[in-house]
């Protein structure tokens, strides 16, 4: 029997028809900004569709950085554009492809108002007071519908920017190449390849527009060139002419492609073939009522707002990767097309989302999953091993562990159809042999341990590994293969090695098998060069997933595993500087942050579930959870680990 452990702070069910109007509860506004020095949601307001390839909203910065890594701050006061792509929720930003802003001066940002600004599920409007543009905005897959009204006597002008991006200054970002041609006066066709923290990246774009170009000024660097018909350069922008319109808005149609120009228009072709604003607006939102339709809930309305806010969020990544005809950009730049009704996703953000999200998926999302599985696994047959932090088709390699292994684990387990399990398998045990960085398993395998003087993170990278081992080793059991069974298991036991009885804690040794010293419990590390990975000792001590009754056992047994998990709930010592994610304190668990977020149902474990209810119910009524911008977490970790509890399933998908 599989077992799927719901929390009951609200009541749901798994629902095929929708008993109400859902979208009206999602405030896309929630996790949008920080407030009183906490961490902002990183989260975004504009138009975007289930899954979709298209993320259509206001960039608030001219270089959005790591604070602002959705390109919006619902703290700033000025828009300079809107731009096509964007991530959701994560600590770093990239993307931020293809900005278009509407404009009579020709300025190049405008003050708004949130007086003067709305958002709902596919749908954003705000008003561009400099000008006094209104602007609307939505969405279908691959295809950004945008709708301004310019005031009656002005010329109606639109800038296309494809220099701007998130900050030159993170990753060695740099625009490669990027040209602009003007079909005719109604289509504007161009690309432009970027590399940043995702590498090499190509953008394929195709613009329609309602209404003519009458004149055009493309500005390459320093140099302008007026009415010409084609330019490559990496500094771009483009400023379009329309005359005065009078009262009739000017729509644009802007589809994206990752492999061409044809397949961009081809895109736009099967998705917004009309010029219909409003029906693309409907269409969207009934997107996303099948979508958040699929759990309904009874709870206040406030809970309501919570609980659909925080289930949009977990459903805009991954994003689709593959075009219309099945045409996409393979992890060694080679364009591939798939076969039948298949899709190729990217997005993977996997030590944030295999913990929760990705068992959320394979209860409401089962139709996506396999193509989920399915994407992973041509990563690593094009690039050799299975994602780690994977984006717009290439790895980033940001974070540790190998947490493709139990995404697909889970999903072979729980028995999602479409999904070749030979071919799984191969695939999450070379990966968990074949070394690649911040997996050096040669290391693993020689010392039953990571050595902090060889590989940095170590006590993460060894407790992390250990569970994804447990995971390869539960499919090699299930089908029958005994001697990976034997070597995998034996490594999910490696984390017994980093324990040490004198300090009751994990803590890092060296290659000779010293103790490292000093060692301090509430030190945080952040990214490299310490033991912890975004934590302390206290938050990751309770990482052993797969075998909560052997971590019992090395605590002493469950009382006093019961009063350390009080202790860690009620301890608020600190020492030196807290990694930048910790935030939302409740002792030493940090909400702000993935390692923390099991912790309160290890109770359960203890034989005390009362306060895991406790906990719970605390920390989903924190401030995180306030209807407000500024919940001070990444909000696409609120309904997959908190509100629906969920945070059992990946380790407890076994028989």
């Amino acid at each position: 029997m599989k077992r799927i452990f719901l929390n009951t702070l609200l009541l749901f069910a798994v629902c095929t028809i929708n008993a109400e109007n859902i979208t009206k509860y999602v405030n896309p506004f929630i996790g949008t900004g920080a407030v009183q020095g906490g961490l902002s949601g990183n989260n975004y307001p504009g138009a975007t569709v289930p899954f979709g390839m298209i993320q259509l909203s206001p960039d608030t910065r001219e270089a959005p950085d790591w604070g602002q890594a959705s390109g919006y701050d619902y703290n700033d006061d000025r828009i300079y554009g809107f731009s096509h792509t964007r991530l959701s929720g994560t600590g770093a930003s990239d993307l931020i492809d293809i900005l278009l802003l509407p404009t009579t001066s020709g300025n190049s940002s405008s003050a708004f108002s949130h007086k003067e600004e709305k958002a709902a599920p596919g749908y954003y409007q705000v008003v561009l007071k400099d000008d006094n543009i209104n602007a609307e905005l939505t969405a279908t897959q691959r295809t950004g519908i945008h709708r301004y009204q310019y005031p009656a006597g002005k010329e109606a002008k639109l800038i296309l920017d494809l220099d701007h991006s998130a900050n030159k200054g993170s990753w060695n970002r740099r625009v490669i190449n990027s040209q602009i041609r003007i079909v005719n006066d109604r289509t504007i066709e161009g690309y432009r390849i970027i590399t940043g923290w995702a590498k090499l990246r190509k953008i394929c774009f195709r613009i329609e527009l309602s209404q003519p170009i009458v004149s055009s000024t493309v500005r390459d660097g320093g140099r302008q060139h007026e009415n010409t018909t084609v330019i490559n350069a990496i500094d771009l922008h483009g400023v379009f002419n329309f005359g005065k319109l009078g009262d009739q808005p000017l729509i644009c149609k802007l589809a994206i492609s990752p492999v061409s120009i044809e397949n961009a228009q081809l895109n736009m072709l099967q998705e917004a073939s009309h010029w219909d604003f409003d029906n693309y607006v409907s269409v969207a939102d009934s997107s996303w009522e099948k979508e958040l339709g699929k759990i309904q809930i009874k709870g206040t309305e406030l809970q309501k707002e919570i609980f659909y806010t925080s289930l949009y969020h977990t459903m805009i990544q991954p994003n689709i990767f593959s075009d219309v005809n099945g045409e996409y950009m393979a992890a060694d730049y080679t364009t591939r097309k798939l076969s039948g009704n298949e899709a190729h996703y990217t997005t993977f953000s996997l030590w944030d989302t295999y913990r929760a999200a990705h068992p959320l998926y394979t209860m409401v999302n089962t139709d996506r999953v396999a193509d989920f599985v399915k994407s992973m696994i041509r990563q690593y047959d094009y690039y050799g091993y299975l994602p780690v932090w994977q984006l717009w088709g290439q790895d980033n390699y940001c974070m540790i562990g190998n947490h493709s292994i139990p995404v697909i684990v889970d999903a072979v387990m729980k028995g999602i159809p479409g999904i070749d399990i030979e071919k799984a398998y191969e695939a999450v045990r070379n990966s968990s042999l074949i070394s690649h960085p911040n997996s050096p398993f040669d290391v693993w395998e020689k010392y039953g341990y990571m050595p902090e003087n060889i590989q940095t993170q170590s006590v993460s990278i060894t407790l992390e590994f250990a569970f994804d081992d447990w995971c390869v080793a539960q499919l090699a059991k299930k089908l029958g293969k005994e001697e990976d069974y034997q070597r995998f298991i034996k490594r999910s036991e490696f984390y017994r090695n980093l324990f040490n009885p004198a300090t009751r804690f994990f803590q890092s040794k060296n290659d000779k098998g010293e103790w490292m010293e000093p060692f301090d419990p509430y030190k945080y590390g952040a990214n490299g060069g310490y033991p912890f990975t975004e934590g302390n000792a206290w938050q990751y001590f309770w990482y052993v997933p797969h075998n909560i009754p052997a971590l019992i056992d090395l605590t002493g047994g469950a009382k006093t595993f019961e009063q350390k998990l009080d202790t860690f709930f009620t301890s608020t010592q600190q020492s030196g500087h807290l990694n930048d994610n910790a935030s939302g304190f409740v002792g030493q668990y940090a909400h702000g942050n993935e390692p923390s977020h099991h912790v309160a149902y290890l109770y359960n474990y203890a034989g005390k579930p009362w306060k895991t209810q406790k906990y719970v119910h605390h920390i989903t009524s924190l401030r995180n959870f306030t209807t407000t911008p500024h919940p001070a977490m990444r909000a696409m970790m609120i309904v997959a680990r908190c509100l629906l509890g969920m945070y059992s399933v990946p380790w407890d998908f076994i028989l």
